[in-house]
Protein backbone atom coordinates (compact mmCIF):
# COMPACT_ATOMS: atom_id res chain seq x y z
CA UNK A 1 0.00 0.00 0.00
CA UNK A 2 1.56 3.26 -1.48
CA UNK A 3 1.31 5.80 1.42
CA UNK A 4 1.82 9.56 0.30
CA UNK A 5 4.45 11.68 2.30
CA UNK A 6 3.29 14.78 3.04
CA UNK A 7 5.64 17.41 3.28
CA UNK A 8 5.43 20.85 4.42
CA UNK A 9 6.32 23.80 2.30
CA UNK A 10 9.31 25.19 2.54
CA UNK A 11 8.92 28.73 2.53
CA UNK A 12 12.07 30.97 0.49
CA UNK A 13 12.82 34.61 0.75
CA UNK A 14 15.47 35.73 -1.59
CA UNK A 15 16.24 38.92 -1.20
CA UNK A 16 17.57 41.52 -3.51
CA UNK A 17 21.76 41.94 -1.60
CA UNK A 18 24.77 39.40 -1.92
CA UNK A 19 26.28 39.26 1.34
CA UNK A 20 29.10 37.34 1.23
CA UNK A 21 30.00 33.36 1.13
CA UNK A 22 28.12 31.93 3.44
CA UNK A 23 24.42 31.83 4.28
CA UNK A 24 23.83 33.96 6.78
CA UNK A 25 21.14 32.09 10.02
CA UNK A 26 18.61 34.35 10.38
CA UNK A 27 17.75 35.66 6.89
CA UNK A 28 17.05 32.22 5.07
CA UNK A 29 15.19 29.35 6.17
CA UNK A 30 17.13 27.09 3.45
CA UNK A 31 20.75 28.45 4.56
CA UNK A 32 19.68 27.09 8.28
CA UNK A 33 18.92 23.26 6.23
CA UNK A 34 22.52 23.50 4.62
CA UNK A 35 24.28 24.72 7.51
CA UNK A 36 22.90 21.95 9.68
CA UNK A 37 23.81 19.70 6.83
CA UNK A 38 28.05 21.40 6.85
CA UNK A 39 27.00 22.60 3.58
CA UNK A 40 27.68 25.70 1.94
CA UNK A 41 25.75 27.88 -0.56
CA UNK A 42 28.75 27.45 -3.11
CA UNK A 43 29.26 23.84 -2.96
CA UNK A 44 25.33 23.85 -4.44
CA UNK A 45 25.48 26.43 -6.41
CA UNK A 46 23.17 28.22 -4.50
CA UNK A 47 23.27 32.31 -2.73
CA UNK A 48 20.75 33.59 -0.56
CA UNK A 49 21.86 37.32 -0.49
CA UNK A 50 20.74 39.57 2.33
CA UNK A 51 19.80 42.91 3.09
CA UNK A 52 21.59 45.04 5.46
CA UNK A 53 19.98 45.40 8.51
CA UNK A 54 20.52 48.93 9.72
CA UNK A 55 19.09 48.54 13.06
CA UNK A 56 22.04 46.36 14.24
CA UNK A 57 24.20 49.86 13.48
CA UNK A 58 25.14 48.70 9.84
CA UNK A 59 25.24 52.23 7.61
CA UNK A 60 25.76 53.46 3.96
CA UNK A 61 29.53 52.84 3.25
CA UNK A 62 31.81 56.57 2.06
CA UNK A 63 31.38 55.64 -1.56
CA UNK A 64 27.55 55.18 -1.68
CA UNK A 65 27.35 58.90 -0.18
CA UNK A 66 29.80 60.49 -2.19
CA UNK A 67 27.63 58.68 -5.23
CA UNK A 68 24.34 60.36 -3.37
CA UNK A 69 26.24 63.81 -2.98
CA UNK A 70 27.31 63.77 -6.46
CA UNK A 71 23.93 63.19 -7.79
CA UNK A 72 22.39 65.81 -5.55
CA UNK A 73 25.11 68.03 -6.83
CA UNK A 74 24.33 67.50 -10.42
CA UNK A 75 20.66 67.77 -9.92
CA UNK A 76 21.19 70.75 -8.46
CA UNK A 77 23.61 72.59 -11.12
CA UNK A 78 20.38 71.12 -13.82
CA UNK A 79 17.59 72.91 -11.67
CA UNK A 80 19.43 76.03 -10.54
CA UNK A 81 19.44 78.20 -13.82
CA UNK A 82 15.79 77.05 -14.56
CA UNK A 83 14.54 77.80 -11.43
CA UNK A 84 16.52 81.56 -11.68
CA UNK A 85 14.83 81.79 -15.04
CA UNK A 86 11.34 81.22 -13.45
CA UNK A 87 12.00 83.67 -10.80
CA UNK A 88 13.43 86.53 -12.94
CA UNK A 89 10.05 85.96 -15.71
CA UNK A 90 7.67 86.00 -12.92
CA UNK A 91 8.88 89.26 -11.43
CA UNK A 92 9.36 90.48 -14.95
CA UNK A 93 5.79 89.93 -15.28
CA UNK A 94 4.88 91.96 -12.18
CA UNK A 95 6.56 94.67 -13.55
CA UNK A 96 5.03 94.74 -16.75
CA UNK A 97 2.09 95.00 -14.52
CA UNK A 98 3.14 97.75 -12.66
CA UNK A 99 3.48 99.57 -16.34
CA UNK A 100 0.38 98.67 -17.13
CA UNK A 101 -1.24 99.69 -14.16
CA UNK A 102 0.51 103.24 -14.09
CA UNK A 103 -0.22 103.94 -18.26
CA UNK A 104 -3.80 103.38 -16.88
CA UNK A 105 -3.92 105.62 -14.65
CA UNK A 106 -2.16 108.03 -16.94
CA UNK A 107 -5.02 107.52 -19.54
CA UNK A 108 -7.30 108.24 -16.69
CA UNK A 109 -5.68 111.38 -15.76
CA UNK A 110 -6.07 112.57 -19.53
CA UNK A 111 -9.36 112.09 -19.32
CA UNK A 112 -10.46 113.87 -16.34
CA UNK A 113 -8.21 116.41 -18.05
CA UNK A 114 -9.42 116.85 -21.43
CA UNK A 115 -6.95 114.90 -22.89
CA UNK A 116 -4.22 116.85 -21.56
CA UNK A 117 -1.60 114.96 -20.43
CA UNK A 118 0.32 114.72 -16.96
CA UNK A 119 3.46 116.53 -16.43
CA UNK A 120 6.00 113.88 -17.38
CA UNK A 121 9.05 115.40 -15.18
CA UNK A 122 9.58 114.32 -11.96
CA UNK A 123 10.21 117.22 -8.79
CA UNK A 124 13.89 117.68 -8.43
CA UNK A 125 14.64 118.89 -5.29
CA UNK A 126 17.04 116.81 -3.50
CA UNK A 127 16.64 118.72 0.14
CA UNK A 128 13.39 119.91 0.55
CA UNK A 129 11.13 118.66 1.96
CA UNK A 130 8.70 116.27 -0.06
CA UNK A 131 6.36 117.96 -2.71
CA UNK A 132 5.42 118.27 -5.32
CA UNK A 133 4.74 121.44 -6.71
CA UNK A 134 2.30 123.41 -9.16
CA UNK A 135 5.49 125.31 -11.89
CA UNK A 136 4.29 128.75 -12.53
CA UNK A 137 5.54 129.49 -15.30
CA UNK A 138 7.50 127.40 -18.35
CA UNK A 139 6.24 124.62 -20.14
CA UNK A 140 4.66 123.02 -17.44
CA UNK A 141 3.13 126.04 -15.82
CA UNK A 142 -0.42 125.13 -13.94
CA UNK A 143 0.96 121.36 -14.18
CA UNK A 144 1.67 119.59 -10.74
CA UNK A 145 4.41 117.01 -11.38
CA UNK A 146 3.84 113.18 -12.16
CA UNK A 147 5.58 112.67 -8.51
CA UNK A 148 7.45 114.74 -6.18
CA UNK A 149 11.23 115.16 -5.21
CA UNK A 150 12.03 111.11 -3.81
CA UNK A 151 15.20 111.61 -5.76
CA UNK A 152 19.06 112.31 -3.91
CA UNK A 153 21.73 114.86 -5.53
CA UNK A 154 23.97 112.21 -5.78
CA UNK A 155 21.80 109.56 -7.16
CA UNK A 156 24.12 107.95 -9.92
CA UNK A 157 26.22 106.83 -6.70
CA UNK A 158 24.04 105.66 -5.07
CA UNK A 159 22.55 108.32 -2.50
CA UNK A 160 19.00 108.00 -1.65
CA UNK A 161 16.82 109.79 0.38
CA UNK A 162 15.40 108.04 3.36
CA UNK A 163 12.40 105.97 2.24
CA UNK A 164 9.15 107.80 4.05
CA UNK A 165 10.20 110.60 2.25
CA UNK A 166 10.41 108.94 -1.22
CA UNK A 167 6.98 107.72 -0.39
CA UNK A 168 5.84 110.91 0.69
CA UNK A 169 7.07 112.34 -2.63
CA UNK A 170 5.18 109.81 -4.50
CA UNK A 171 1.93 110.61 -2.70
CA UNK A 172 2.59 114.48 -3.42
CA UNK A 173 2.36 113.31 -7.37
CA UNK A 174 -0.02 114.15 -9.72
CA UNK A 175 -1.20 110.36 -10.61
CA UNK A 176 -0.97 109.27 -7.46
CA UNK A 177 -4.33 110.37 -6.96
CA UNK A 178 -4.85 107.36 -9.92
CA UNK A 179 -2.91 105.09 -8.68
CA UNK A 180 -2.86 104.49 -5.47
CA UNK A 181 -0.72 101.77 -4.42
CA UNK A 182 2.89 103.67 -3.79
CA UNK A 183 3.99 100.19 -4.65
CA UNK A 184 3.43 99.87 -8.24
CA UNK A 185 6.13 102.71 -8.54
CA UNK A 186 8.52 100.32 -8.34
CA UNK A 187 10.00 97.14 -9.99
CA UNK A 188 10.77 94.55 -7.68
CA UNK A 189 14.11 94.03 -8.75
CA UNK A 190 14.99 97.14 -8.73
CA UNK A 191 17.44 98.45 -5.99
CA UNK A 192 16.81 97.87 -2.53
CA UNK A 193 15.75 100.81 -0.74
CA UNK A 194 14.49 103.20 -3.84
CA UNK A 195 10.62 103.51 -3.76
CA UNK A 196 10.44 104.24 -7.40
CA UNK A 197 12.10 102.84 -10.54
CA UNK A 198 9.49 104.15 -13.23
CA UNK A 199 10.51 107.03 -15.00
CA UNK A 200 8.16 108.71 -18.17
CA UNK A 201 9.44 109.04 -21.90
CA UNK A 202 10.86 112.46 -22.42
CA UNK A 203 8.21 113.03 -25.59
CA UNK A 204 5.17 112.39 -23.35
CA UNK A 205 5.42 116.35 -21.85
CA UNK A 206 8.89 115.41 -20.33
CA UNK A 207 11.77 118.06 -20.21
CA UNK A 208 11.52 120.84 -22.95
CA UNK A 209 15.19 120.47 -23.36
CA UNK A 210 16.09 117.96 -26.36
CA UNK A 211 17.36 119.94 -29.30
CA UNK A 212 15.14 120.12 -32.50
CA UNK A 213 11.22 118.74 -30.60
CA UNK A 214 9.69 121.93 -29.21
CA UNK A 215 9.51 125.60 -30.03
CA UNK A 216 8.53 127.60 -26.89
CA UNK A 217 6.02 125.86 -24.60
CA UNK A 218 4.74 123.53 -27.54
CA UNK A 219 5.81 120.43 -29.74
CA UNK A 220 7.07 120.74 -33.08
CA UNK A 221 5.25 119.31 -35.57
CA UNK A 222 6.69 117.17 -38.07
CA UNK A 223 4.21 116.27 -40.91
CA UNK A 224 1.84 114.48 -38.88
CA UNK A 225 4.04 113.63 -35.77
CA UNK A 226 3.93 115.44 -32.20
CA UNK A 227 7.51 115.17 -31.14
CA UNK A 228 7.12 116.47 -27.44
CA UNK A 229 3.38 115.61 -26.65
CA UNK A 230 0.88 117.32 -24.36
CA UNK A 231 -2.41 116.37 -25.65
CA UNK A 232 -3.67 112.37 -25.86
CA UNK A 233 -5.29 114.29 -29.53
CA UNK A 234 -1.74 115.08 -30.69
CA UNK A 235 -0.75 110.96 -30.73
CA UNK A 236 -1.71 110.22 -34.19
CA UNK A 237 1.54 109.00 -35.99
CA UNK A 238 2.70 107.08 -35.61
CA UNK A 239 -0.68 105.11 -33.25
CA UNK A 240 -0.63 105.32 -29.96
CA UNK A 241 0.32 101.88 -29.76
CA UNK A 242 4.18 102.73 -30.80
CA UNK A 243 4.82 105.80 -28.58
CA UNK A 244 6.71 105.28 -24.91
CA UNK A 245 4.78 106.58 -21.75
CA UNK A 246 6.56 104.90 -18.98
CA UNK A 247 10.32 102.69 -18.76
CA UNK A 248 11.51 100.40 -15.83
CA UNK A 249 15.33 102.21 -15.23
CA UNK A 250 15.69 99.91 -12.52
CA UNK A 251 16.73 102.63 -10.54
CA UNK A 252 15.13 106.50 -8.94
CA UNK A 253 15.93 109.51 -11.32
CA UNK A 254 14.94 113.22 -11.72
CA UNK A 255 12.84 114.50 -14.62
CA UNK A 256 11.94 112.19 -17.40
CA UNK A 257 14.02 109.80 -19.07
CA UNK A 258 16.71 111.90 -21.84
CA UNK A 259 17.11 110.56 -25.50
CA UNK A 260 18.12 112.53 -28.59
CA UNK A 261 16.87 113.07 -31.28
CA UNK A 262 18.38 115.13 -33.28
CA UNK A 263 21.99 112.76 -33.79
CA UNK A 264 22.48 108.57 -33.17
CA UNK A 265 23.72 108.97 -29.36
CA UNK A 266 22.01 108.08 -26.44
CA UNK A 267 21.58 111.05 -23.55
CA UNK A 268 20.57 108.96 -20.76
CA UNK A 269 22.42 106.03 -20.30
CA UNK A 270 20.79 102.56 -22.14
CA UNK A 271 19.11 100.65 -19.06
CA UNK A 272 19.32 96.77 -18.97
CA UNK A 273 16.66 94.69 -17.05
CA UNK A 274 15.20 91.79 -17.00
CA UNK A 275 17.58 89.62 -19.01
CA UNK A 276 19.74 91.87 -21.33
CA UNK A 277 16.08 93.69 -22.11
CA UNK A 278 13.48 96.02 -20.44
CA UNK A 279 9.88 96.31 -19.93
CA UNK A 280 8.14 99.54 -21.26
CA UNK A 281 4.62 100.80 -21.43
CA UNK A 282 2.76 102.75 -24.49
CA UNK A 283 -0.13 105.39 -24.64
CA UNK A 284 -2.57 102.82 -25.93
CA UNK A 285 -2.56 101.28 -22.41
CA UNK A 286 -0.42 98.03 -23.14
CA UNK A 287 3.06 96.86 -22.02
CA UNK A 288 5.83 94.99 -23.11
CA UNK A 289 9.42 93.61 -22.77
CA UNK A 290 12.13 94.57 -25.09
CA UNK A 291 15.11 93.04 -25.97
CA UNK A 292 18.70 95.07 -26.68
CA UNK A 293 20.34 93.44 -29.96
CA UNK A 294 23.77 95.09 -29.36
CA UNK A 295 25.93 93.69 -26.87
CA UNK A 296 27.72 97.27 -26.20
CA UNK A 297 24.05 98.05 -25.34
CA UNK A 298 23.92 95.22 -22.63
CA UNK A 299 27.79 96.11 -21.73
CA UNK A 300 27.06 99.61 -20.83
CA UNK A 301 23.66 99.45 -19.41
CA UNK A 302 24.72 96.81 -16.77
CA UNK A 303 27.96 98.79 -15.52
CA UNK A 304 26.94 99.83 -12.23
CA UNK A 305 27.22 103.79 -12.82
CA UNK A 306 26.85 103.68 -16.59
CA UNK A 307 28.07 106.49 -18.99
CA UNK A 308 25.64 109.15 -20.54
CA UNK A 309 25.87 110.49 -23.51
CA UNK A 310 26.86 107.36 -25.28
CA UNK A 311 27.31 107.05 -29.16
CA UNK A 312 26.87 102.85 -30.19
CA UNK A 313 29.51 101.92 -32.76
CA UNK A 314 27.90 98.81 -34.18
CA UNK A 315 24.96 97.96 -36.33
CA UNK A 316 23.12 96.45 -33.71
CA UNK A 317 23.96 98.77 -31.29
CA UNK A 318 22.65 102.00 -33.24
CA UNK A 319 19.63 99.68 -33.59
CA UNK A 320 19.09 99.55 -30.17
CA UNK A 321 19.24 103.85 -29.73
CA UNK A 322 17.30 104.17 -32.96
CA UNK A 323 14.21 101.96 -31.52
CA UNK A 324 14.46 104.16 -28.48
CA UNK A 325 14.29 107.16 -30.33
CA UNK A 326 11.50 106.36 -32.57
CA UNK A 327 9.21 104.69 -29.74
CA UNK A 328 10.07 108.46 -27.67
CA UNK A 329 9.79 110.80 -30.68
CA UNK A 330 7.85 109.36 -33.11
CA UNK A 331 10.46 109.58 -35.72
CA UNK A 332 13.88 109.89 -36.11
CA UNK A 333 15.81 113.34 -36.48
CA UNK A 334 18.18 112.56 -38.71
CA UNK A 335 19.17 109.94 -41.74
CA UNK A 336 21.22 106.81 -40.74
CA UNK A 337 24.14 106.13 -42.24
CA UNK A 338 24.45 102.55 -41.25
CA UNK A 339 22.68 99.46 -43.16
Amino acid sequence: MNKRKEFAPLEIKIPVRKYGRFLRKSACPLGDALRRERLTAESLGLTCPVRRNFSNGAGFTLIELLVVIAIIAVLMAILMPALNRAREQGKRAVCLSNLKQLTLAWIIYADDNDDRIVNGEAYWAPTAAAAAPVPTSGPHRGERYWVGNDCAANFMQGEQRPQDIQIRAVKAGALFTYCKNEKLYRCPTGIRGEMRTYTTSYGMNGCFDATGTYTGNKGVRVGKTVLMVKSRTEITVPAPAYRLVFLDEGRITPDSYAIHYVIPQWWDPPFVRHGDGTNVSFADGHSNYWKYRGAETIRVGKMANPPHQYAPTTNEGLDDLQKMQKATWGRLGYTPTHR
